[in-house]
């Protein structure tokens, strides 16, 4: 189930399903940025909130999402940012009603357990991209593949890869943040893999860190069901430990697992980042990531 294509004039409702935000002037620069395109914005509550670590308490913050996948002219959602609180409110979803409101979706870090979700229980197509509460999207490169994504335009893209263990391979693509997969994955909001492309991204975790995550993946039997893996940003991952090191620790655990496995893409919290919808097909061919289909359809 794909969304329809973002069109000028279509308005765009923000949520904060995790953390607050940090920097407001970032944050209105972002809307205004939107405003100046032809989009209308309307902001959620939870935009406005701070209960601790969350954008606001548990009810608000889902309400946010349920009454703005219920308005039928809300086009899309994008989210304000990441940190940590969207497992909280999994429980608080109505999926019925996004099943009935199909539309854009577009988060990543934290967003990642809601992203998957969507995508494995309802086959509603989201989308792995920046947020507005953080000023990713002012940056030209960001916001253009984001609109590039959200508009039919994304099968133009190849991105180049480097194998760790090359292989053609071809299948559906799903992933995001490790620590958060890590959270769902076994849980009753548990995701299929099977035959699926998997990229993982992470921020601010210790090579160890990394290494126990892969490994209870690995004791879940993920990497078994997979047809590949994609290693996108590390961002402060590395430790000042020479020999044991992010770069030690991903080559030394993927290069014993039985399918192609590769790293270099361009997607999660380092600066600059590409919009990627989850559930799409996608192949990898000779070192590059071929995207075959659209994430959206254009009615």
């Amino acid at each position: 189930m794909k969304p329809t294509a973002l069109k000028k004039g279509d308005k765009i409702g923000i949520i904060a399903p995790s953390s607050p935000v940090l920097n407001f002037e970032k944050f209105n620069k972002s809307v205004k940025l939107l405003e100046s395109y032809g989009y209308k914005v309307i902001l959620g509550k939870s935009c406005f909130l701070k209960h601790g670590f969350l954008a606001g308490e548990d009810d608000v913050r889902a309400k946010d999402l349920n009454d703005f996948f219920s308005m039928k002219d809300v086009k899309a959602i994008f989210c304000l940012r990441g940190g940590y609180g969207s497992i909280r409110i999994l429980d608080k979803i109505d999926f019925d009603i996004i099943d009935k409101n199909p539309k854009i979706f577009v988060g990543y870090s934290d967003i990642t357990a809601l992203l998957n979700i969507f995508f494995d229980k309802l086959k509603l197509v989201v989308f792995h991209g920046p947020m507005v509460g953080t000023g990713e999207i002012l940056d030209e490169f960001n916001f253009n593949s984001l609109l590039n994504c959200l508009t039919g335009k994304l099968t133009n893209l190849k991105v180049n890869l480097r194998p760790i263990n090359r292989g053609d391979i071809e299948g559906v693509i799903v992933g995001g943040n490790l620590s958060v997969l890590n959270s769902i994955i076994g849980t009753r909001y548990n995701i299929d893999l099977k035959d699926k492309i998997l990229f993982i991204e992470e921020i601010n975790e210790e090579p160890y860190k990394i290494d126990r995550m892969l490994y209870t993946l690995k004791y879940m039997g993920v990497f078994d069901r997979l047809k590949g893996v994609i290693l996108g940003q590390f961002v402060g991952c590395d430790s000042k430990d020479k020999e044991f090191n992010l770069e030690y620790v991903l080559n030394e655990f993927f290069s014993s697992v039985k399918v192609p496995v590769y790293y270099g893409l361009q997607v999660g919290h380092a600066e600059r980042k590409i919009t990627i919808p989850i559930g799409i097909k996608v192949k990898i061919f000779n070192d590059q990531l071929v995207f075959l289909e659209e994430g959206v359809i254009n009615d």
